[in-house]
């Protein structure tokens, strides 16, 4: 059995190159090789192809390499956090593809397993499938995507054996172990390197044959920043947002597996009980998503897909982002409640590009809307001057294509029956008469109170 060298930080950094792609593991402030990343913006290396879920912060991955302008292109799902990066976009100096998190995952996984891409039906009907090749496969639209690779892959796991077997703890797998195995040479940062036989057989989720180095260090709260203090906390809600929470968990049946989006949709969580009996699934790799902890941060906790550190009920269970969305894409999350921008008479979602904006946010919106098995969108009826966001066609970029099975406004219920978008019920409040006031989409109406 091979012998992986330890190295420092910085003798890792100093095997990046100028013009590598560099992959970096992490999801939010979990499983980020932060001392590497680190090491790396110390180093004059530049013109680098960055491959990770975000750009993020500079405290936890590529805020500071952006920064130095070591980067010329990023690779990923999610960059309007950073506003460094949407304004190294806007004036040209940096080249972003933006790739759905699902479709980023899997371009991974295919990568490292020596596939050439696949098809997938994720953001079929887009304007990221432009250009693309598109075609009908098991009665379905779907788009060709290449597979991902780097030259160089920094990961964080929680322990290594000395052969190089990673074992991750929580939510760090994410982006991680994908990685590992998709690029040329990979260095693992870790907490902790123990012997040999220390790590369980099945307690090893990166085997050693793909690492090439281990750096071991220490995570500390100052390492993440203020990210390490992130809370659930209280939440400032309204009656009218409440209402729409309320209604939505009506929706959830006993053994539901079900993923909810940011915005309105995180009050449902919490109104679930442990008498609803619905096992709250997370994107970002876990199963049996409990509520807030009382005390304690990312340092202790798995974080949800909302970076906000959650606790694990009995039974739950880690994986990585690719088996997560996997579950997505797949059919086996049975519901998703989502956030919407506008949806239209033909059941299309818009709900990650607004106006006047640039397109460099999409997450894991579209793998959720085109994958679940039944689709709920919860926003209020109408944007804060008024305009319908229930409209006859969706005038924003699309998020899915004729997914949408119920929309939960603060006015009213709107099912989709046969079809066809249908009044179905009355928030408190509401009257008719409003409700075809405000709405821009033709309607049949089986009205009841709520």
């Amino acid at each position: 059995m091979k012998t992986v060298p330890i190295i420092s930080a910085q003798e890792a950094a100093a095997l990046v190159r100028n013009g590598d792609t560099l992959l970096v593991g992490g999801f939010g402030m979990t499983g980020n090789p932060v001392h590497l990343m680190h090491a790396l913006a110390e180093l004059p290396t530049r013109d680098l192809t960055y491959i990770a879920n975000n750009v993020s912060e500079p405290g936890l991955s590529g805020g500071r390499l952006l920064r130095n302008g070591q980067l010329r292109k990023a690779v990923g799902s999610y960059f309007t956090s950073n506003p460094e990066a949407v304004k190294a976009y806007q004036a040209g100096t940096l080249e972003v593809e933006l790739l759905p998190q699902g479709t980023l995952a899997e371009a991974l996984r295919a990568g490292g397993a020596g596939l050439g891409g696949f098809y997938t039906p994720t953001a079929a009907g887009t304007v990221l499938a432009e250009g693309t090749d598109t075609r009908v496969l098991n009665g379905r639209e779907m788009i060709f995507v290449p597979a991902l690779r780097g030259t160089v892959a920094f990961v964080r796991a929680w322990r290594a054996d000395r052969s190089g077997n990673l074992q991750y703890r929580l939510t760090e797998q994410n982006f991680n172990r994908g990685m590992a195995t998709a690029a040329d040479l990979v260095v693992a940062e870790v907490e902790e390197i123990v012997e040999v036989g220390e790590i369980a057989p099945e307690h090893v989720h990166t085997p050693g044959l793909y690492v090439d180095y281990l750096v071991q260090a220490r995570l500390t709260p100052e390492d993440l920043g203020s990210s390490a203090s992130v809370r659930g906390g209280a939440r400032k809600v309204d009656g009218a947002r409440t209402h729409m929470a309320r209604r939505a968990l009506r929706e959830l049946r006993r053994g539901d597996v079900v993923n909810l989006g940011i915005g309105i949709p995180t009050l449902v969580a919490d109104l679930i009980t442990p008498e609803h009996g619905v096992n709250l699934h997370t994107e970002n790799g876990m199963l049996g998503v409990g509520p807030a902890p009382e005390d304690g941060g990312a340092m202790e906790y798995p974080v949800n897909a909302g970076k906000i550190p959650v606790t694990a009920l009995p039974g739950a269970s880690y994986f990585d982002s690719a088996d997560s969305f996997g579950m997505i894409r797949g059919g086996h999350v049975d519901v998703a409640v989502m956030g919407g921008l506008q949806v239209d008479e033909a059941g299309n979602l818009a709900n990650w590009a607004v106006p006047g904006k640039p397109l460099l946010g999409v997450g894991g919106a579209m793998d959720l809307a085109s994958g679940a098995k039944r689709l709920i969108i919860t926003m209020t009826h109408t944007d804060p001057d008024g305009t319908p966001k229930i409209v006859a066609e969706c005038t924003l970029p699309l998020t899915a294509r004729g997914n949408v099975n119920m929309v939960i406004t603060d006015k009213a219920v709107f099912e989709f029956v046969d079809g066809v978008l249908t009044l179905t019920e009355l928030m408190p409040g509401a009257t008719l008469e409003e409700i075809r006031a405000l709405t821009g989409a033709r309607f049949a109406e089986r009205v009841a109170v709520g």
